[in-house]
């Protein structure tokens, strides 16, 4: 059995990823994946970045990753408002300012993707982990996706199990194909966010994944998927926030995980 730990969009908040890291140790994952976007939105980006450097932690580049390490202007998120749209302006242009030259080509470097591949049994399990989607960095893969939209996504990147973040909030769908006159079942695992939530819960959220020696995609309930919470201090992270240029808008999201 391997247990994979798999955590994405931190956002800068230095207290949720120490409050994860103490979770997830505990736990005794086999391996820990990040799935991007440690930048934006709070004053610890340099940090964050750091603490999981030192760990060797593979990480791949969200979208606002991509952005800070080319120095853009642009994030690749999707505002809804005017009101929103400043705010963000406001924050890369701060992410910006205070990022260090290291930190910003660590982000510059970071992998689109990560493929493993598993050959258990008599098939191929094909973990696919990526930011937005297989197709684009900041393509939200909402949980309502038709399901012949979100099959067609996952058979093109030839992903039985694919995780990914941008959107904060967590949920697992199996979708089912026939192929080869048998079911293929096909696992969508949005793993949510540690340091900005966005489901009404202000706890940081990852996910642990378990593949046993006998997982396949033949059958239906042989990968464990389980979503973990976990309590940190937001307060400390919304003051941060507060007693920076960025809006306080911001603090108020994670009060009430929105």
């Amino acid at each position: 059995m391997s247990k994979i730990a798999l955590f994405s969009d931190i956002h800068a908040n230095l207290p949720a990823l120490e409050a994860f890291f103490e979770d997830v140790e505990s736990r005794k994952p086999d391996f820990i994946y990040c799935l991007g976007d440690l930048v934006g939105y709070n004053i610890w980006a340099n940090e964050v970045i750091d603490e999981i450097r030192k760990r060797n932690i593979p990480t791949i580049a969200g979208n606002y990753d991509f952005g800070i390490g080319r120095t853009s202007n642009e994030c690749g998120c999707a505002y809804k408002t005017d009101e929103e749209k400043a705010n963000g302006s406001v924050s890369i242009s701060f992410t910006n300012d205070i990022i260090k030259p290291g930190q910003r080509q660590y982000l510059r470097m970071l992998p689109a993707h990560i493929k493993v591949e598993y050959q258990l049994n008599n098939d191929k399990l094909n973990l696919l982990l990526v930011h937005g989607s297989p197709r684009k960095i900041n393509e939200y893969l909402f949980e309502d996706r038709e399901e012949k939209s979100l099959l067609r996504i996952m058979k093109d990147a030839d992903a039985d199990i694919l995780c990914f973040g941008h959107t904060h909030k967590p949920y697992h769908r199996v979708l089912t194909s026939g192929e080869d006159g048998e079911s293929h079942f096909r696992h969508a695992i949005n793993i949510g966010s540690v340091g900005k939530p966005k489901d009404g819960d202000n706890r940081g959220g990852y996910v642990l994944l378990t593949i046993n020696d006998n997982s396949s995609v033949l059958h239906k309930d042989s990968i464990g998927v389980e979503f973990i919470r976990f309590r940190y201090d937001y307060e400390k992270a919304a003051k941060a926030i507060e007693e920076s240029i960025l809006p306080n808008a911001y603090a108020e999201n994670l009060r009430k995980g929105c």
